[in-house]
């Protein structure tokens, strides 16, 4: 069985989908795969800032960059960023040996947990492109392969608000594998991973540490602050480490952090975040702008003794603890509401 699509890698042996240059995505569906109409397109934020930049947020050429990539590549993969996104549709077909017969039936809405650079993606046409929440609607088909991971869209909530929060539930999990009562915790970017990774940090310290939110807009923060997602918000610019540390350390009594979670969209963040972490303390990087030759060497120029990691996007039960957030914590999810539904 083909459960890694590898069957769908063109010209390149033994090369994974997400590492190929380009996929197959046409039909039929194979008996390892399952068949989506897609609906919307949520693209990952560094990715679309890229997208968005370089065409001047004219919406129209944002639309057709996204179609000339995917035209090109067979799925959604920015050649500069390197990363996708995700998508939500409604299952059309399932291979008689794909792992979610019995759970999946024609007709569910599902969002796809795995990334657009590995999807075999069609877009037959761009309906709607909604910068401001990095998403476009499409018509069109992907193919999940067997190894896909997905999450049945929930009915008591509306599908961009599930979006939104599904598209990187990761972080909030991963925090919560982290962080513990007592810690210094600070999140970088006040985004949607952002304030997902800030309210579960608030949960798992228990009312002891400190929480800083850091980000380079005032607004953003002030939004935070309002809800309680942090003890102290600080405007900074994330690509000023300097900067940044003096105003971490300021914030901690010059003990800085024993965590720090960059969620920035934009690059060269990688030194705000490894100077504001004290020595034998960690670093997760769940920016798609992350370059780890900065990281690696930044770490290593500057003596620090940290330990960083890479955000997966997967992590066991990803989706039930981030959609729990929205459902039991009503000001996180107001929040959603006005930013991104």
């Amino acid at each position: 069985m083909d459960t890694y699509g590898l069957s769908r890698v063109v010209a390149e042996k033994g090369v994974l989908p997400q590492r190929a240059r380009k996929l197959d995505p046409s039909l039929p569906c194979r008996e390892a795969e399952l068949l989506i109409d897609v609906e919307s397109l949520n693209i990952d934020a560094a990715s679309f800032k890229q997208i968005k930049d370089d065409v001047g947020g004219d919406p129209a050429r944002i639309a057709g960059r996204i179609q000339d990539i995917v035209r090109e590549r067979g799925k959604m993969q920015n050649p500069v960023t390197g990363s996708g996104g995700m998508l939500i549709g409604r299952v059309k077909e399932l291979g008689a040996k794909h792992p979610a017969n019995g759970v999946l039936k024609p007709g569910d809405r599902i969002a796809t947990l795995v990334s657009l650079t590995l999807t075999p993606l069609v877009i037959e046409e761009v309906k709607a492109v909604h910068a401001d929440i990095d998403r476009v609607d499409i018509r069109g088909h992907a193919l999940l392969f067997a190894s896909g991971i997905y999450a049945k869209l929930p009915e008591d909530m509306p599908d961009t608000l599930s979006l939104a929060a599904l598209d990187v539930c990761g972080a909030p999990a991963l925090v919560a594998r982290h962080v513990r009562p007592g810690m210094t915790v600070a999140v970088l970017g006040a985004g949607k991973s952002g304030a997902l990774c800030l309210a579960q940090a608030r949960r798992s310290l228990e009312s002891r540490g400190k929480l800083l939110a850091l980000d380079i807009s005032q607004k953003a923060l002030d939004a935070l602050s309002a809800i309680g997602l942090c003890d102290e918000a600080l405007k900074v610019d994330a690509t000023q480490g300097v900067d940044v540390m003096e105003a971490v350390s300021k914030a901690t009594n010059g003990q800085l952090c024993d965590l720090v979670v960059n969620c920035a969209s934009v690059g060269n963040t990688e030194m705000a975040s490894l100077l504001s972490v004290k020595d034998g303390g960690t670093v997760i990087f769940f920016s798609m702008a992350t370059s780890f030759t900065t990281a690696a060497l930044g770490a290593e120029g500057v003596g620090k003794d940290v330990t960083m990691l890479v955000g997966n996007g997967y992590v066991p039960n990803h989706a039930a603890l981030t959609l729990d957030l929205l459902r039991t914590e009503p000001s996180l999810r107001q929040l959603f509401e006005s930013r991104y539904v």
